[in-house]
């Protein structure tokens, strides 16, 4: 993938694609808000979710215990994956020791962070994507551009020809002359997927949250093929990452009223499936959970970026982000697009990367997203955190070891702007002999900055000069005082 800037400049060229974003986001911003203000106690619900994450962070390997142990004491196995590539060999061993070729899957960010997909492909397993929005991405040959509406850069009319050309090569195909009318999209794809349901013997799945004191997880879900994929085949899968841990069922409760009005704008979700264990005669036989690090844990390290692991995946800053409707999801390279991508990706994969290290400056820092974030998460301090990484490197932890990353490159004149910058500011007579000589010069200023400064230009103008300083300007009109 591309830096960002190169990424997104290609895609804010697709008209089709920028209308379609801006519908979409629109429509679920203004559902969002009407949602949220139904209720009187959001802003104490909102902090309520923030301290509950936090205390999760403080003490997260005494919960992951508690949980091993009472998912274990529920009849399920616990596997610990430090990152993707042992994630993808133990659910690929999994899968292989029930002897199947298939399996059925309900969204999960975290399988699309390690690349399920593909590692259960290279062994010969297929993966079949049940969501919606997320098996039009699959037959699209796509990539997901949305946290929760995976497909919301198609609109009706790519949606249907991809049906009609795609689904017989996957199972059951388009009924003929199946228009774009929503209703019929939605019937092709039930028919098309409840074969697949009504085969499969292996689901895998991830979860929303995991609930400590019992070993429970849970997934919220609007369609009903979550509920299929976690009870009708004999083994379940989950994947999950180590931070959706809740201590207990109350927790949970704060967190069942924040996620459904912070994303589908629902006052809750029209599935909330738990699942504990395994019990005789109901629902898979065998439940494997494997625990998911990948980063996390030296994310975790950060005390200014942990913040980021408090997020519950309800898409909301991509909703009011200027960023993301115009460039979409696709610019990000990385599953966790928008806003929470931009802090959250370079943690995880650190910023050694052009992609990586352009991430941290794919916003505007408007702050909209924190405003609407329901735990709290302060993204454009985070943002700011990670540009100083990205142009200063500094310490950083690389699983559990602490190291010094060096620099990015291309940032070298950016720092030496920041030394001459403070240099200046540390000397008020050289300052103000600047600001003076650039006053008195100030017919000659460019329209255009030169070098570097020319990619801040392209799209913004330089503000005009003053025609003297402000130091000069109060000398000269506030010597009689002001008076109210």
């Amino acid at each position: 993938m591309p830096s960002f800037p190169k990424a997104a400049e290609k895609s804010t060229r697709d008209q089709q694609l920028r209308g379609n974003l801006r519908h979409a986001t629109h429509t679920i911003r203004a559902k969002r808000e009407r949602a949220v203000t139904e209720l009187n106690d959001w802003g104490q619900l909102r902090q309520a979710g923030a301290a509950v994450k936090d205390r999760v962070l403080r003490h997260l390997d005494h919960y992951l215990e508690q949980l091993e142990e009472a998912v274990v004491a529920a009849g399920g196995q616990v596997h610990w994956a430090a990152d993707a590539a042992e994630a993808n060999r133990i659910v690929t061993r999994l899968v292989r020791e029930t002897g199947e070729t298939e399996v059925v899957k309900v969204k999960s960010m975290a399988t699309q962070e390690i690349g399920l997909n593909e590692a259960l492909a290279e062994a010969g397993i297929s993966a079949y994507e049940t969501d919606l929005a997320e098996l039009i991405v699959q037959l699209g040959d796509d990539l997901p551009s949305h946290i929760l509406v995976p497909a919301i850069h198609r609109n009706r009319d790519q949606i249907r020809d991809i049906f009609r050309r795609r689904m017989g090569e996957w199972g059951r195909a388009a009924p003929e002359g199946l228009s774009d009318e929503p209703a019929q999209l939605a019937e092709a794809a039930r028919l098309h997927l409840r074969e697949k349901f009504l085969r499969a013997k292996v689901g895998v799945s991830g979860a929303n949250f995991m609930v400590a004191e019992s070993g429970t997880l849970v997934v919220v879900e609007s369609e009903g093929n979550g509920r299929m994929c976690l009870t009708l085949p004999e083994t379940l899968i989950s994947v999950v990452g180590i931070e959706k841990i809740v201590p207990t069922w109350r927790d949970l409760e704060v967190f069942l009223q924040l996620l459904p009005r912070s994303s589908t704008a629902e006052r809750m979700n029209p599935y909330t499936s738990t699942w504990t264990g395994t019990t005789d005669g109901d629902g898979p036989r065998t439940f494997h959970l494997v625990l998911l690090d990948n980063g996390r844990t030296d994310t975790l390290a950060d005390t200014v970026g942990r913040q980021a692991l408090r997020c519950i995946r309800c898409s909301a800053c991509l909703n009011v982000c200027p960023v993301y409707e115009r460039a979409g999801g696709h610019a990000y390279g990385s599953p966790y697009p928008g806003p929470i991508g931009a802090i959250l990706t370079p943690q995880l994969r650190g910023v050694g990367s052009e992609l990586d290290a352009s991430l941290p400056y794919a916003s505007s820092l408007c702050g909209a997203c924190y405003e609407v974030c329901p735990v709290a998460i302060d993204i454009p301090e985070v943002l700011v955190h990670l540009r100083s990484r990205v142009v200063e490197g500094g310490p950083v932890t690389v699983r559990g070891q602490r190291t010094t990353v060096k620099p990015a490159k291309g940032h070298a004149a950016e720092r030496a702007a920041m030394r001459a910058a403070r240099w200046v500011l540390d000397r008020p007579r050289a300052l103000r002999a600047g600001q003076r000589l650039a006053s008195r010069a100030r017919r000659l200023e460019p329209r255009r900055l030169p070098g570097p400064g020319s990619a801040w230009t392209d799209s913004r103008d330089l503000p005009p000069l003053p025609a003297e300083p402000f130091r000069d300007w109060w000398r000269a009109h506030a010597r009689g005082g002001f008076h109210r």
